[in-house]
C-alpha cells in the first residue's frame, strides 16, 4: 500500500467514525436505524393528518406527510393481541394470544417457542432497545424483554399504569409497575410517564454507538387511560390550553396527546442531532382503535368511523399509522395498499436488505416493503381481523369485502362516536416548524404546506350519504363494502349472499388453524402486597 492510500484511508476512517456514515463497510450500506414508536389506545381521528383539527399533533402529521400514511393499515382490536401479532408476525389465533389482554397474575405469557422481531434483528448486528410498555408476558423472567432480544428496558409489563406514582390497579391487587430492565425504578416515582420515556429513548439515541443499528421500540403508556382515580393524567398547565374544547375528559385526553405528540418531536430531533436521521426509518402506529365516549374512562374518536376498542368494527381495527424514512421512493403519499399489524416484522427484514430467504416464512405477515416503497399494489388481498370463540366474534376482509359476525359488550359499543374535531382551524406552519419538521428540513425532507393540505385531504375518510341497512351482528352475519363504505352504514348481507358465503367458508377455514386462547385465571399468589407492593 503506498503512502497516498495508506492516508487515504486513515482520513477515510476518521471520517465515519466522527459523521457517523453508513457506507464504510465495503462500500456497503449499513443496516438502517429503525425506530417503532407504538401509541396505546389512539384512535384514528385523534391525529391531524386524517382530518381533525381540535387536537394539534404537529410532530406527528410532519412525519406522516414526509413518508407514508397508511389509510388501509389494520391493528388487531385490543393491546396484547396487537402486540403479540408485532413481535411474531403472526395472527393471535396462531399463538394463542386473541383473547383479551394478559393481566399481570396470570400465569401465562407469549409462548417462548415464539421467535420475536428483535431477535431476528440481533442475528443481523442490530442493538435493540424497548422503552415503555411490555404487556406481554411477565411471570416468569424468560417472559420478560431482556429474555427476548432486547439488551435494555425502561418501562412497565403490564397492561397500564398511573402515569405519576405508576403503579397498576388490577386483580388481584395493587402495585408498582415501572422496570429498569428487570429491577424495580423506585427513584422514578413521581415523573410523568411519557417524560420519563421521551427522555429515556433520546438518551438512548444520543449514546448509540452507530457501527451497529438501532432498533429503538418506543411503547409508550399514552393515551391509554391510567388507575380509575385518575384515568385520564397530564399536566394541568397544558390541559388548560385546550379552552375549545368543552367536554372535561376530552381535555384531559388533550394533554395526554399533547405530551405523546411532544415526544415524537424530541425523537425526530434526537435522531437529527445524532446523525442518523438520514439512515433511519420511523414506524408510527396506534396498537388499536380508540376507546371513545367513557369506554375504558377514556375519551378518544375514531370518527366517522363505527365501533371502538376491543370491536371489530373498523373504529376497533383500523390503525393510524405511517411510515417514515429517506429509504422510501415514493414519498409524501397516502397509501391505501392494504396492510396488517404482522406485515412489520417481515416488512422491516426486509427493508433491512435481508434477503427474502432468510425472512421466516411460518408466519402471516407479509412483506410490503416494495410495495409501500414504489406505490405498487399490495401482496396483501386478505386480512383476518381476529376470531374469538369465547367471545363468539369473528371478521374477515377480503379485497374490498369485510364479513362480521358477532360482538363484544352485547352490541352496546356498536355504534358511531365523536367528536369530529373539523370545526378548527389546521395550521399547517405548526406542522413544518415543530421538533419534528425541524428535524425534516434539516435534511431537506419536510413537505411544503401545499404538500400537506394535499395529502390531508387524501388521508382524510368521509363518508357519503346512503342507504342505511341495519346489521344485527348477534343475530346473523354482516356484509359490507369497506373500499366505498368504510364507515359501516349499508349491510349488503341480504344483496350479496354469495360474497357473503364465501368469505365465512374462508372464515371457518381459518378457524381450524386456531390455537386455543392461553388464558388462565390470574394466581393469588401474585398479589402486589406479597412481593414488596410491586
Amino acid at each position: 500500500m503506498t503512502l497516498m492510500s495508506t492516508r487515504f484511508c486513515v482520513i477515510y476512517v476518521c471520517f465515519c467514525l466522527f459523521t457517523g456514515y453508513t457506507e464504510c463497510t465495503n462500500g456497503s450500506k449499513q443496516h438502517p436505524h429503525i425506530i417503532f414508536i407504538m401509541a396505546d389506545d389512539l384512535g384514528f381521528n385523534d391525529v391531524g393528518f386524517h382530518g381533525s383539527s381540535q387536537i394539534p399533533t404537529p410532530n406527528i402529521d410532519a412525519l406522516a406527510y414526509s413518508g407514508v400514511i397508511l389509510n388501509n393499515y389494520y391493528v388487531a382490536p385490543i393491546c396484547t393481541p396487537s402486540r403479540s401479532a408485532l413481535m411474531t408476525g403472526k395472527y393471535p389465533i396462531h399463538t394463542g394470544m386473541q383473547h383479551t389482554v394478559l393481566y399481570g397474575a396470570e400465569p401465562r405469557g407469549l409462548p417462548l417457542t415464539e421467535v420475536l422481531l428483535p431477535e431476528y434483528l440481533k442475528k443481523l448486528g442490530y442493538t435493540n432497545r424497548i422503552v415503555g410498555k411490555w404487556h406481554l408476558g411477565s411471570w416468569k423472567l424468560e417472559y420478560t424483554p431482556m429474555f427476548r432480544g432486547f439488551e435494555s428496558h425502561l418501562g412497565f409489563w403490564t397492561g397500564h399504569h398511573d402515569y405519576n406514582d405508576h403503579t397498576a390497579m388490577e386483580t388481584p391487587g395493587w402495585g408498582l409497575d415501572m422496570r429498569r430492565d428487570t429491577n424495580v425504578a423506585w427513584d422514578l416515582h413521581g415523573q410523568y410517564s411519557t417524560d420519563v420515556f421521551t427522555k429515556e429513548a433520546v438518551h438512548l439515541i444520543a449514546t448509540h454507538n452507530q457501527s451497529k443499528p438501532l432498533f429503538l421500540y418506543l411503547a409508550h403508556a399514552a393515551v391509554h387511560s391510567g388507575n380509575p382515580y385518575n384515568p385520564l393524567a397530564a399536566p394541568d398547565d397544558i390541559v388548560a390550553k385546550f379552552t375549545n374544547i368543552n367536554e372535561y375528559n376530552r381535555r384531559r385526553f388533550a394533554g395526554m396527546l399533547t405530551k405523546l405528540d411532544e415526544s415524537v418531536g424530541k425523537v425526530a430531533e434526537a435522531l437529527a442531532k445524532a446523525k442518523m436521521l438520514e439512515n433511519s426509518i420511523i414506524v408510527f402506529s396506534t396498537d388499536n382503535g380508540g376507546p371513545a365516549a367513557g369506554f375504558n374512562l377514556n375519551a378518544a374518536s375514531n370518527w366517522p368511523l363505527r365501533g371502538v376498542k376491543n370491536t371489530l368494527w373498523e373504529g376497533g381495527i383500523r390503525g393510524a399509522g405511517f411510515i417514515w424514512s429517506p429509504l422510501i421512493n415514493q414519498s409524501k403519499r397516502v397509501s391505501n395498499q392494504m396492510m396488517h399489524i404482522t406485515d412489520w416484522l417481515p416488512t422491516l427484514l426486509a427493508a433491512t436488505n435481508e434477503k427474502s430467504s432468510r425472512i421466516p416464512q411460518n408466519i402471516d405477515g407479509i412483506n410490503v416493503w416494495t410495495a409501500i416503497s414504489d406505490n405498487l399494489a399490495s401482496p396483501r388481498t386478505e386480512i383476518l381481523h381476529n376470531i374469538d370463540d369465547i367471545y363468539g366474534n369473528a371478521a374477515l376482509t377480503i379485497e374490498n369485502w369485510k364479513a362480521l359476525q358477532g360482538t363484544t359488550y352485547n352490541g352496546e359499543w356498536d355504534n358511531w362516536y365523536g367528536p369530529s374535531g373539523r370545526d378548527e382551524n389546521y395550521n399547517t406552519t405548526m406542522v413544518r416548524f415543530s421538533l419534528a419538521g425541524q428535524a425534516l428540513q434539516s435534511i431537506n425532507k419536510c413537505a411544503t404546506e401545499e404538500e400537506m393540505n394535499k395529502i390531508r385531504q387524501e388521508a382524510e375518510i368521509k363518508c357519503e350519504p346512503i342507504q342505511k341497512t341495519p346489521c344485527k351482528p348477534l343475530e346473523e352475519p354482516c356484509l359490507f363494502n369497506i373500499q366505498e363504505d368504510p364507515c359501516e352504514v349499508q349491510n349488503l348481507a341480504k344483496v350479496h349472499p354469495a360474497i357473503l358465503k364465501k368469505l365465512l367458508i374462508r372464515l371457518r377455514e381459518l378457524n381450524s388453524t386456531v390455537i386455543p386462547p392461553g388464558n388462565l385465571p390470574v394466581d393469588l399468589r401474585a398479589d402486589p402486597k406479597y412481593w414488596d407492593y410491586t
